[in-house]
């Protein structure tokens, strides 16, 4: 017998746990805030463990198709000085599969048609939650997958972890046309990033301080090395997105709550609901399919009558792991924004590639 599930966010890790329950036979209701599918932004990079638990949700094929590999990156000075590789080459040898790009629409779109192949699955957009309780008592389990300032965290877990500034924004966008250098560039208290996303076009993002306007940002990055100053000058500003750096702090005791003790119904958080991290490691995607798919597979293999042991099993897997992501993306965050160049960049040679 299998039971209802609610999810509540409709973003990377919303719809890949709608699939996952629906593959497990559960009946499940996708609850999003907005009027539609967020289908902006620009490239999100797929580790391959992420990979491999897209197989298990049925939509690696889909999402190989438009995705590209990223095979070599370098982090470099702003005069263009090579100081580090990153280790992508070896994560391929070890893994067997390269890192792969995705540009974030096209994610989304092999998500929401394999949720609509499946069937079963209905998808309320224009719902702002916020009566929790009464969704949870409607529900055998309760998903909070509605980002970092998530309705379901606030009003189920600690109240003191929430949203905290790291004092930047990043400013992202694509080029339309291909770049030979990939990986980032570090500078005085900012750093720009380069990568492919598909053929023909580059994806970008800046990290710069925070206040930092549109119209400033091609100052900020006129001396450094090609085809860094092209793509301020080239690309459209309107085309241009901003969003100020945050991340979850401090990090959560627990990913769910099983219903023990009279604390009401079963929920479990997953993606940036549960450890949204700055996005210097790219892994903030990936981790939401990891967690999405633990949380899927931890249910079909507990059932609905052992759904509480199914929740402690993807809060055992998950939660430590995510954390040190979420811990060590804050942490190169730090390290390549910092304005103690010379150490940073001398640390940065002696690095493995």
């Amino acid at each position: 017998m299998t039971g209802t599930a609610v999810v509540v966010g409709a973003g990377v890790g919303g719809l890949a746990t709608a699939i996952g329950l629906r593959r497990a036979g559960w009946q499940v209701s996708v609850l999003e805030r907005r009027a539609e599918l967020e289908r902006y932004g620009a490239a999100f990079a797929l580790h391959p463990a992420a990979q491999h638990a897209l197989d298990r949700l049925g939509v690696g094929s889909a999402v190989r198709l438009r995705a590209v590999p990223y095979r070599r990156a370098e982090v470099r000075t702003p005069r263009g000085r090579v100081l580090a590789r990153l280790p992508l080459e070896r994560v391929e040898r070890k893994t067997g599969r390269p890192e792969l790009l995705i540009y974030r629409p096209h994610l989304i779109d092999a998500l929401a048609a394999e949720l609509n192949a499946l069937g079963g699955v209905t998808i309320a957009f224009g719902e702002n939650v916020t009566d929790v309780s009464a969704l949870s008592a409607e529900h055998d389990l309760l998903v909070g997958a509605d980002g970092l300032r998530s309705a379901v965290r606030a009003a189920c877990f600690a109240a003191d972890s929430g949203p905290r500034k790291v004092g930047a924004v990043a400013w992202i966008g694509i080029a339309d046309f291909e770049s030979d250098i990939h990986g980032e560039t570090w500078g005085k208290g900012r750093f720009f990033g380069l990568t492919p996303v598909e053929p023909g076009r580059t994806n970008w993002y800046a990290a710069v301080p925070q206040g930092t306007t549109a119209a400033e940002l091609p100052d900020l990055f006129k001396d450094w090395h090609a085809p860094i100053p092209r793509i301020l000058t080239e690309t459209d500003r309107a085309s241009w997105l901003c969003y100020e750096m945050r991340h979850l702090f401090p990090a959560l005791p627990t990913f769910v709550q099983d219903g023990r003790g009279g604390r009401g119904g079963k929920v479990a958080l997953t993606g940036d609901a549960a450890h949204a991290m700055t996005p210097n490691l790219g892994q903030g995607a990936g981790t939401a399919i990891l967690d999405a798919e633990a949380l899927a597979r931890a249910v079909a293999r507990h059932g609905r009558t052992g759904l509480q042991a199914a929740l402690r099993a993807y809060d055992h897997e998950r939660r430590r792991s995510a954390q040190r992501v979420a811990f060590a993306s804050r942490s190169l965050h730090r390290f390549a924004s910092t304005e103690r160049t010379w150490l940073r960049d001398t640390t940065a040679r002696l690095l493995p590639g």
